[in-house]
């Protein structure tokens, strides 16, 4: 067993660095707090496009603003049940790796295209996600099946394939957040960049376990800077209506709902079950990747089946139970897999810290709209080095494979196609059903997991593989 995954009983802040052990409250709970900040706006971000855009089945109305704020306190709630299943396992279900849960971008477009639909709507699409999660979380538990065929350059493939897909996912942010009206303003990219130098120059002049913190300090200096402007009037960075909007609406405390109680019964249409399997897939593959650097970037060792197996369970099973509060699936968030690799942070009382953090978040709606408030410039500024640090460990990754003629072919095919994809016309894919193109057209991890895995599968070994293996 590696040092870093020793069992300690005493109670120290060097813990932090350690997979188990307990780490001393006031230092847990900055460290947790840190990785909340990370994923919150994005973890909140898919309900609101999707839910927004959502009809009721039968009426063709949409959500009112009040059920879109409740889901919104849902997300937190899931997120933060799902982290404390990884975190700590019930049964098989949980890899007991710094796993941080959240809502995923991955399944956008099939869940637009079956809410929209005025014969499944908003209905239609918690049924299928109740199925597909259940149907992730089997193909998880059957994982020793089906590992052998994941060889470790598929999985270098499908990590570098998710930090790039992240890169642009930052640089909007940084920008003030893809589609919003001030997007490139010049405060925008001020406070961004201030932020960013904030972070670097914090990791370098803080010492100990506090230089880990850069990440924290430089988004607490960030929005007091946009809270600056917004007082001053110098720019409108932060929107603080939304913290007594969400008071007049809800309340200061309100306990999540099961979507079963809100009068939206859940509808199972074979249809929009197949439509979201296969995205299933691609987060399956997702998270195999996210949990595949976790262990490579701060275990330094390779993923054990069990781990596999319960990082997958999670990841189905916890969409399970996100549909049952009406919400979106679950996956595991590769921006706080940056932040672990990046800072070395790996202790998972710390990060249980961070889950109760959102699960408390989610009880007190007015939390959670003040964490909501974070101006996505700052989070980009913060997040950029993040995401880069997860495309690095994935080219660390295929450091260790064998450099043949056969690893050329599956990696130039993987990225030209799966990353070459969403980079053409939204029509490329016009002779297929829709399906195909909204997972192909906008996620490189989905055609590079592909195109990756059956070259894998097709291509003839070498003979120095074959006497390896």
């Amino acid at each position: 067993m590696k040092d870093k995954e020793r069992n300690i009983t005493t109670v120290s802040e060097e813990n932090i660095y350690l997979l188990n052990g307990r780490v001393p409250l006031g230092k847990a709970i900055p460290f947790g707090l840190q990785h909340v900040l990370a994923m919150f706006v994005a973890n909140l971000a898919p309900v609101l496009i999707v839910c927004s855009a959502a009809l009721v089945r039968g009426t063709g109305d949409h959500l009112t603003a009040v059920e879109i704020t409740r889901l919104l306190q849902c997300a937190m709630f899931v997120a933060g049940i799902g982290t404390c299943l990884q975190l700590y396992p019930i049964w098989k279900i949980g890899s007991k790796l710094p796993i941080v849960m959240g809502v995923s971008f991955t399944f956008l477009g099939s869940l637009l295209m079956i809410c929209t639909n005025p014969d499944l709507g908003y209905e239609g699409m918690i049924g299928a996600i109740i199925l597909g999660g259940i149907f992730e979380g089997v193909v998880g538990l059957s994982a020793q099946y089906w590992k052998k065929y994941l060889t470790p350059v598929v999985s270098s493939c499908v990590v570098i394939a998710i930090g790039l897909s992240l890169l642009p996912v930052g640089m909007n942010s940084w920008g003030g957040g893809n589609g919003s009206e001030s997007f490139g303003a010049w405060y925008h990219l001020l406070v961004g960049l201030v932020t960013l130098i904030v972070c670097l120059v914090s990791r370098y002049l803080l010492h100990g376990v506090y230089k880990n913190l850069n990440i924290l300090v430089g988004l607490i200096f960030g929005y007091i800077l946009s809270a600056i402007f917004t007082v001053a009037g110098i720019a409108p960075m932060i929107d603080f209506s939304g913290i007594s909007k969400t008071i007049s609406e809800i309340g200061f405390f309100s306990l999540p709902r099961l979507v079963f109680f809100t009068g939206h019964t859940p509808v199972f249409d074979l249809g929009a079950f197949f439509t979201i399997a296969i995205v299933f897939l691609v987060s399956a593959a997702e998270t195999t990747g996210a949990t595949t650097a976790v262990c490579k970037g701060s275990l330094d060792r390779d993923i054990k089946i069990e781990e596999l197996q319960g990082s997958l369970a999670v990841d189905g099973f916890s969409s399970t139970i996100s549909g049952c509060f009406g919400c979106l699936p679950l996956t595991s968030f590769s921006q706080n897999v940056g932040l672990v690799t990046m800072t070395g942070v790996i202790n998972r009382f710390t990060i249980l810290m961070g889950a109760l953090i959102l699960i408390l978040a989610s009880l007190f709606p007015p939390l959670g709209a003040f964490f909501n408030s974070l101006p996505q410039s700052v989070l980009g500024g913060c997040t950029v080095m993040m995401f880069g640090s997860i495309l690095y460990e994935g080219i660390k990754m295929l450091k260790d494979c064998e450099f043949n003629d056969r690893t050329m072919i599956i990696v130039s095919l993987a990225f030209c196609v799966g990353v070459g994809l969403t980079q053409t016309d939204a029509n490329f894919f016009s002779a297929f059903p829709q399906a195909v193109g909204d997972i192909f057209n906008g996620n490189a991890v989905a055609g590079v997991f592909v195109v990756s895995l059956l070259l894998s599968l097709i291509l003839p070994k070498d003979k120095s593989e074959k006497v390896e293996e």
